[in-house]
């Protein structure tokens, strides 16, 4: 079982639309030759203000991944929902590829400051970046070890275990709890042959960055420009392929040198 087997799907989730990571993932893996299938939480995205969420996108998208030959279905997904888990791997069990990736991309962020939080904001990013994704992670991993199939976990993470980011209190304690799930879990499932890694893409520009953001990130980068959804599937491609099959526990920067 050292190498992935053929026919491989892979799980997004967090793919609601055009510009955000998720899809660019969901691209990149499709141009790979994997079968796609995506979660989706247009209201979420609508809500954050991200002006390219809209209800047609799933439809839509899924006949672009398509064009790829590929599969890809989708469904509307609420991680914070205790049954998303297993209704999920559910419908993914009706598609006759084989189960092999899960991408946790979704996640829950409202930016707020230690005097502004309140248990009901930490219980809704608990629910979603920690129960949520936590628990999906090990029911996909129950059911690889019980097919005794090889497979790649790729989690998204900020840049908590970089530098402080004072301000965003809830969001951030919650991905550093993913950072330590990451790293505990692979080292749980290395004699599966099942990696876990996890990703911080740094800043990224998915549509939502104003030209001021835009202007007082780029000082922030050697390379002079801000990071893009592409550059974060480029990424999970090489963690889920072969070639990756010796890295797993790792928290990967990929940030482009970015220093706060």
């Amino acid at each position: 079982m050292s190498k992935l087997i053929k026919n491989q799907l892979a799980i997004v989730t967090g793919a609601s639309r055009p510009k955000g990571i998720g899809a660019a993932i969901c691209r990149e893996l499709a141009s790979n030759g994997f079968d796609i299938f995506f979660t989706h939480l247009t209201r979420y995205d609508q809500n954050t203000g991200y002006e390219d969420a809209n209800h047609n996108f799933a439809e839509n998208f899924k006949h672009e991944l398509r064009n790829y030959g590929v599969k890809a279905e989708s469904m509307e997904l609420d991680l914070s929902d205790r049954d998303a888990p297993n209704r999920l791997l559910d419908e993914v069990e009706k598609m006759p590829s084989h189960l092999s990736i899960l991408v946790n991309n979704a996640t829950f962020c409202v930016e707020v400051s230690h005097e502004e939080v309140t248990m009901e904001l930490f219980d809704r990013h608990c629910a979603v970046n920690v129960t949520g994704t936590c628990m999906l992670t090990v029911e996909f991993a129950k059911q690889l070890k019980k097919e005794q199939h090889s497979g790649r976990i790729v989690n998204f993470v900020s840049g908590q275990d970089k530098s402080p980011q004072p301000g965003n209190i809830a969001y951030i304690t919650t991905k550093g709890a993913i950072s330590a799930f990451t790293t505990s879990l692979a080292t749980e499932l290395a004699s599966s042959h099942i990696t876990v890694n996890a990703i911080d893409p740094g800043p990224t520009d998915s549509g939502c960055m104003d030209k001021q953001t835009q202007d007082f990130l780029k000082q922030k980068f050697p390379t002079g420009r801000i990071g893009t959804p592409e550059d974060a599937a480029r990424l999970v491609s090489f963690l889920v392929s072969d070639a990756a099959r010796w890295v797993t526990g790792q928290i990967i920067h990929s940030d482009g040198g970015f220093w706060d």
